[in-house]
C-alpha cells in the first residue's frame, strides 16, 4: 500500500528555516502530483503548496509565497518543502499528500493518501 513518511519538523525561532521531507513508497511516484497541507491547533487543514508529477509546475498559498519552496526528486521518491523566514503563524502540523492526478490541485479532496504529519513550531 501507499505510504508517506514526513520528517524534518521541529522548533525554530521566527526568521529561521526548516526543510521538510516526505518519502513515498508503494506507488509510481513520478506519475502523481504531491502537496503539503498544514493544520494549526483548533483550525482546519489548509493547502500550503503543490507540485506536479514532473516538478516543473508548482502552486502556493498566498501566505507562503516567496518564503516556501516545494521540490521533488523522482529518483528518490521524495518531495521537499523548504521553509524560510518562518513566522509564528506557520506553527502547525505539516502533512504531505499524494494526488489522484498528475497536475497540481489545491483541494484536499484531490489527495488520496496522507502522511502522519510532522510538527513545526515557530517561536517569537
Amino acid at each position: 500500500q501507499v505510504q508517506l513518511v514526513e520528517s524534518g519538523g521541529g522548533l525554530v525561532q521566527a526568521g529561521g528555516s526548516l526543510r521538510l521531507s516526505c518519502a513515498a513508497s508503494g506507488l509510481t511516484f513520478s506519475k502523481y502530483a504531491m502537496a503539503w497541507f498544514r493544520q494549526a491547533p483548533g483550525k482546519e487543514r489548509n493547502f500550503v503548496t503543490s507540485i506536479d508529477y514532473s516538478g516543473y509546475t508548482t502552486d502556493y498559498a498566498d501566505s507562503v509565497k516567496g518564503r516556501f519552496t516545494v521540490s521533488r526528486d523522482n529518483a528518490k521518491n521524495t518531495v521537499y518543502l523548504q521553509m524560510n523566514s518562518l513566522e509564528p503563524e506557520d506553527t502547525a502540523v505539516y502533512y504531505c499528500a499524494v494526488s489522484r492526478w498528475a497536475t497540481i490541485r489545491s483541494s484536499s479532496e484531490d489527495y488520496v493518501t496522507w502522511g502522519q504529519g510532522t510538527q513545526v513550531t515557530v517561536s517569537s
